[in-house]
């Protein structure tokens, strides 16, 4: 069975639409799966996590959940965060794919 999810993975990422938006969701899916595993280090079900933090499991549900389209406030992360017995670090990280583009709207700028 991980054979086939492995081959149906790698054909799926050999198509250019599918490897952009896989792309594109890495940073969110990488956010989900911190959150996830300190949830499961703490031994929590959702619905206990939920009433630590005055909320239903239903709303812990859609803050896990990856594609949602839910998208929780900072104080709800660092509610989230501190019910686990963690802290909410949120940080700007300089992309260097961004830059390169940002360098090239400047330069036609310059020439403009």
């Amino acid at each position: 069975m991980a054979g086939n999810l492995k081959a149906f993975k790698a054909r799926a990422l050999a198509r250019d639409n599918v490897r952009r938006e896989y792309d594109r969701l890495a940073d969110e899916f990488a956010f989900l799966d911190e959150i996830l595993k300190a949830r499961a280090e703490t031994g929590l079900t959702q619905a206990e996590l939920a009433a630590r933090i005055g909320t239903t499991q239903s709303a812990v549900a859609r803050l896990e959940a990856p594609g949602s389209g839910h998208s929780p406030s900072i104080a709800t992360l660092q509610r989230y965060a501190n019910a686990l017995g963690y802290r909410l670090q949120v940080r700007l990280v300089k992309d260097p794919a961004a830059k390169m583009l940002a360098d090239g709207r400047n330069a036609k700028r310059r020439a403009a």
